[in-house]
């Protein structure tokens, strides 16, 4: 096995998750599905931070669910340090699950209420059975804690009693009390004022750095996934349309979904922003239970070819990213062996 495919991490090929739709009272029938993720693959490695970003209802949430197998993938295949994960049974995921957790959006709503501080972030402990003793289980917590810059005598106080920043510091303590290989940030400062949104960016940033983490990081705020993120995916209507290193991304944009993506962030120069050109998206999302026929953006692409609406395209090289788009004459189908994965982008 060679030295790059040693550094993978984590491998999600071709994953699908369709949710059933179904009609009737006494007799319910399946008249459809919704494909909320529709064959989205990429390579996450040892120690970076791949962003993935999108409009709100793309399949990102999901995604990040289904690679933790809290949503069950309807195909595809997750590999984690080499092992497929995608059909895994439960008692062959909980000692796995030690080494991926999770940071939930609402820093309120992921944190019980009921519960004090030292019994939310001890309770992985407790959970995967090593606590150890009630002196060892107390000083563990006053370790978590102190490493997010959280006062160990906070640990009696209740989750009302702390501010939003404080309460998704007491989410990442607990998402660490395992020692994780990789965490899955979903939307972790969303919630947050900008500048709390700076303190905890930077948090995670310096925990990487300190304990070797590696991050999927969830965002539909492209200035917070420039600042952390090495990679970033680019997720539309359940289907990875880019993958770039961050600052090819955001320097040179190539599929016109990122583009208009790119175009729609304000900058703080009234000057420079009343002289940019805008890139508006037409039209609305289109429905995931019926997705457009062919390329998925085209009915709201101002470049679109005469093939976009009949011949779906291939996430392919483009230069040193890869994109999903006909304006590249290699997306075409004739280069299907080509893959999907996104482990060619260094």
């Amino acid at each position: 096995m060679s030295s790059a495919a040693n550094r993978v991490l984590l491998r999600v090929e071709d994953l699908k998750v369709h949710f059933p739709v179904t009609e009737g009272v006494l007799m319910r029938r399946r008249t459809g599905s919704i494909k909320a993720v529709d064959g989205v693959s990429f390579d996450l490695r040892r120690g970076e931070t791949f962003g993935l970003v999108g409009e709100s209802g793309c399949g990102k949430s999901t995604t990040a669910l289904a690679i933790l197998r809290m949503l069950e993938p309807t195909a595809g295949r997750i590999v984690f340090d080499g092992e497929d994960i995608s059909e895994a049974s439960q008692s062959r995921l909980r000692p796995l699950r030690r080494r991926m957790q999770m940071v939930f959006q609402d820093p309120f709503g992921s944190l019980n209420p009921r519960m004090r501080v030292r019994e939310i972030v001890g309770e992985p402990l407790k959970v995967h059975r090593v606590a150890g003793s009630r002196r060892r289980f107390r000083e563990r917590v006053a370790e978590l804690l102190d490493l997010v810059g959280l006062l160990p005598s906070m640990a009696n106080r209740y989750p009302h009693q702390f501010s939003g920043g404080q309460r998704q510091r007491i989410g990442i303590a607990r998402a660490l009390a395992l020692e994780p290989d990789l965490l899955i940030c979903d939307e972790a400062v969303s919630a947050l004022d900008v500048s709390i949104q700076a303190q905890v960016l930077n948090l995670l940033m310096d925990l990487q750095a300190k304990l070797g983490l590696t991050y999927l990081f969830i965002a539909h705020d492209l200035s917070v996934v420039r600042h952390i993120s090495d990679r970033v995916g680019v997720m539309y209507l359940g289907r990875i349309v880019e993958i770039a290193t961050r600052d090819e991304l955001f320097e040179r944009p190539r599929h016109p979904y990122t583009e208009a993506l790119l175009a729609s962030v304000p900058t703080p120069d009234p000057v420079v922003e009343a002289a940019r050109a805008h890139h508006l998206i037409a039209g609305e999302v289109p429905s995931v239970r019926n997705p457009p026929s062919g390329c998925r953006f085209h009915p709201r692409c101002s470049k679109a070819l005469d093939r976009c609406d009949r011949v779906e395209p291939l996430l392919e090289a483009v230069g040193p990213a890869r994109v999903a788009c006909h304006l590249y004459p290699d997306s075409s189908p004739a280069a299907a062996g080509a893959g999907q994965a996104g482990d060619q982008v260094v």
